[in-house]
């Protein structure tokens, strides 16, 4: 499945159109590697995502089609959520 299919059906982003332009920016690994919105996901891939000051990495435990909205937390198990600090803060 694509990326960016995942990262919606999964909802761990809401629409497939900010997943794709998210993953074509840089903000998305696949394994550790950057990944584009067309890049394949598997079961046991880890994918890290980066909202603004946070950093978000999930493991694949599932990939369906469509889903529920309360199913959809049973596709991916969270490893860590970090906030990142901005390096350009004033003094």
């Amino acid at each position: 499945m694509r990326l960016d299919k995942y990262l919606k059906v999964s909802r761990l982003i809401k629409r497939r159109s900010v997943a794709k332009e998210v993953a074509d920016k840089g903000r998305v690994k696949v394994n550790g590697i950057l990944a584009k919105s067309s890049t394949p996901v598997k079961i046991n891939d880890e994918i890290e995502i980066r909202f603004g000051n946070k950093l978000v990495s999930v493991k694949v435990l599932e990939i369906k089609d469509s889903t529920k909205k309360e199913d959809a937390v049973k596709m991916y198990e969270l490893i860590k959520e970090v906030r990142i600090e901005s390096d350009d803060q004033e003094s």
